[in-house]
């Protein structure tokens, strides 16, 4: 395992994607179809930075930025039910999802302390019958 991407929501997405891209460096990258605006920041080719705008749809005003979570990326199917295993065991509660158009798994967890950890695997490594 080892850490994938940190999500950031942001009231100012344009401008958060500026500095990451023109001060850090980093670089667009393609982006699922979410029902939300962001953009996915890459190093060396592989999305390291999630943007996400912190509009609330059917809200006024905008929600408070924050690093919304951080990622960690299993690289098989054989880590991911060590997790779902350890998880299950220690009665934590996950949802999962499958990304739009990309071929990969995701599984959240909710901290009491309202951070989110995502493990993420590729579906091609995935059982289906373990959901």
């Amino acid at each position: 395992m080892h850490l994938d991407h940190a999500t950031i929501v942001t009231p100012d997405l344009d401008a958060t994607r500026r500095f990451f891209v023109d001060v850090v460096g980093l670089t667009d990258g393609a982006r699922p179809p979410f029902g939300i605006s962001g953009h996915w920041l890459c190093a060396q080719g592989r999305p390291v930075i999630h943007l996400v705008d912190s509009t609330l749809p059917g809200h006024v005003g905008r929600a408070s930025p924050r690093i919304d979570h951080i990622a960690f990326r299993l690289d098989g199917d054989d880590a991911r039910q060590a997790l779902l295993a350890r998880l299950n065991a220690a009665g934590v509660v996950y949802r999962m999802a499958d990304v739009p158009l990309s071929g990969e798994v995701q599984l959240f967890v909710a901290l009491a302390s309202a951070v989110v950890i995502e493990f993420v695997t590729a579906a091609r490594n995935v059982q289906r019958a373990s959901f």
